[in-house]
């Protein structure tokens, strides 16, 4: 992770952007969405940061990028979509531009709806969002040791550029890019 907005990162999208057979339905996130986003993000920071950095990272985490302030923010801006099973979110997506960069901040998934491809949907529309606002890739970064993440973006293109030391014993943020070519898809 890193020290800007959360790296893990118009409206745009309709309620029908991306409904499959499962029934799982990728979209735009509305205001309605909000408590389902904040639950999706208290949930999977838990599970999957805990381990990797402790409980105060967790804290500071949920503190920080998960509150009802910027997750409105960033639903207003067209910058949020969601994963949504019958009412139920069960999947995040946030994305910006930063500098001359589109960041993919956040990329979540509700434990018990991995391995379903509802990760890979979702990345797949910020990669058309990126496509849309013409940038020719996407940068991201994960906590070393979160190995799900690791082989989750190796698999759709990813590569490491780099990494920082954040200090306070806690991991490194590993930073990975994945050029878009212009327009090729995962």
């Amino acid at each position: 992770m890193s020290t800007t907005p959360d790296p893990h990162g118009s409206a745009l999208g309709t309620a029908t952007d991306g409904a499959a057979a499962d029934g799982v339905i990728i979209r735009g996130a509305v205001g309605d969405d909000l408590t389902g986003v904040l639950s999706v993000g208290h949930r999977t920071w838990l599970a999957t940061y805990e381990p990797i950095a402790g409980p105060e990272y967790v804290a500071m985490g949920l503190a920080k990028w998960w509150t009802s302030d910027v997750v409105t923010d960033s639903i207003r801006k067209g910058r949020t979509l969601v994963a949504v099973e019958e009412d139920d979110v069960v999947g995040v997506a946030t994305f910006g531009p930063q500098d001359d960069a589109f960041v993919l901040w956040k990329l979540y998934v509700l434990p018990g709806h991995h391995g379903q491809g509802i990760g890979s949907r979702l990345l797949d529309a910020v990669v058309e969002r990126a496509l849309e606002s013409e940038h020719p890739r996407i940068t991201l970064s994960y906590l070393e040791g979160n190995q799900q993440a690791a082989r989750f973006y190796v698999r759709h293109g990813f590569a490491e550029t780099h990494r920082e030391r954040p200090g306070s014993g806690l991991p490194e943020s590993v930073w990975m890019v994945r050029e878009l070519n212009g327009g090729a898809s995962s």
